[in-house]
């Protein structure tokens, strides 16, 4: 019994994966060798554009696959949304004061709330004095009346409102300290490991935190467990108490991003996390520590728009598709199909499907009886700068093993042979 490795070069001028056939360039049947290539302002969203010039590059440039990639902000991290992929980082690990972008926990644990049942769109929110007296970013809430948690919901993620996240965690959970329990909480759950949180605003606190990396992974844990909800942060504005006040984020309101907010502290600067779908294709971008809300604005539009000016979403394998078929030993059939467990799509830089490379490793020959489903090997699929993909192979279909007589009639012809 050997491990049968076999590598083959994805071709890239055919699609990767159409009909349920793939094209490869030729391989060795057996063993081959692998290819090669290569203060109130400080809890603030200030929205204005002020008419600043474009901001010199901060700092070293971004991380990207493609290359290094100047950027203005201090803290970054792209991702696509489909698979996970950073598109580029910076400082994406590093704890930073994440401002208003703190809303978007809070938000995750009031749709939470609303998913399971314990908290209606149209249930009343006594406002507190607390509430009322919150400075920075305002829906304006009246002291001692009830505001229905669709209008907060609406107050704290279009207008960024600190008094409406307020009367959010004291109507869910009796204190803002216990809301802020909650969230710390579902942030550990949520694999945010570099993010702890003090209140609920992004009001300037010692040890109130997030990292990069970790407002973009919880922007897709927004889109993708609460995607009924998720339309509250694509509004472009919102009136209360007769006040109409626009969404803070700029891409939104140009209709270049469907979400999701904004954030500025004197002390983390003017930050942005902002996603976009184009043709199936959603990326999520978290950018902070900009000048002003003008190269925030120029920013985030210009990394967005790189993202999708570079890279595409390659579907390498369908599950089911056959991958390869391995030779079976004293089965009723000479070989057995081996298929993809799941879908794989892959983020490339455009033009890089050619250096996708394919490892099949597996034992051989497959010893019957083999059963439809049954693990046999594994898919490996590499590409220059970027990380491994690997996927386990099953039987396609059932193969018996050959009655007694048959085995050994072909046990003995294979023992002749080799006389």
């Amino acid at each position: 019994m050997n491990v049968q490795t076999r590598r083959f070069l994805l071709a890239g001028s055919a699609s990767l994966a159409a009909s349920g056939s793939l094209a490869f360039a030729a391989p060795h049947r057996h063993r081959a060798a692998s290819s090669h290539a290569h203060a109130p302002a400080a809890a603030s969203d200030d929205a204005g554009d002020d008419g600043d010039a474009p901001a010199a590059p901060v700092g070293p440039p971004a991380a990207t696959p493609i290359g290094p990639l100047d950027t203005t902000a201090r803290w970054a991290c792209i991702v696509d949304y489909t698979t996970g992929a950073v598109l580029l980082e910076k400082a994406a690990d590093e704890r930073m004061p994440p401002s208003s972008l703190t809303k978007m926990m809070t938000a995750y644990i009031v749709f939470g709330m609303l998913k399971s049942g314990r908290l209606k769109l149209d249930q009343p929110l006594p406002v507190s004095e607390k509430a009322w007296r919150m400075q920075g970013s305002k829906m304006f809430v009246p002291l001692g009346e009830s505001i229905p948690v669709q209008d907060l919901i609406q107050g704290m993620v279009i207008q960024s409102g600190n008094d409406a996240c307020i009367v959010l965690a004291e109507g869910v959970s009796g204190s803002e300290e216990q809301f802020v329990a909650l969230m710390n909480d579902q942030a550990g759950r949520l694999g945010l490991t570099n993010s702890h949180f003090v209140n609920v605003t992004g009001w300037p606190a010692d040890n109130h935190y997030m990292s990069a990396r970790d407002v973009a992974t919880l922007a897709v844990r927004l889109i993708r467990d609460f995607p009924e909800y998720y339309h509250f942060f694509s509004e472009k504005d919102y009136r209360f108490n007769k006040i109409a006040q626009g969404n803070r984020n700029v891409l939104v309101d140009k209709g270049l991003a469907d979400g999701l907010k904004t954030g500025h502290t004197d002390a983390g600067g003017f930050g942005l996390c902002a996603s976009a779908d184009r043709g199936g294709n959603r990326i999520v971008l978290a950018l902070n520590g900009m000048p002003s809300s003008n190269v925030r604005a120029h920013e985030g539009e210009r990394l967005l728009e790189w993202s999708f000016a570079n890279f595409e979403n390659a579907v390498l394998f369908r599950r089911g598709d056959v991958v390869e078929h391995a030779a079976v030993w004293l089965g009723t059939a000479p070989t057995v199909p081996l298929v993809a467990t799941r879908d794989i799509v892959m983020t490339l830089p455009h033009g890089w499907r050619s250096r996708t490379h394919v490892g099949v490793d597996y034992q051989a020959p497959v010893q019957a009886p083999v059963a439809a489903g049954q693990v046999l090997g594994e898919l490996v699929i590499a590409n220059p700068g970027l990380a491994d993909i690997r996927m386990s192979l099953a039987a396609g279909q059932d193969v018996a093993r050959l009655g007694l007589f048959a085995r050994a009639s072909t046990v003995l012809g294979q023992k002749l042979g080799r006389h």
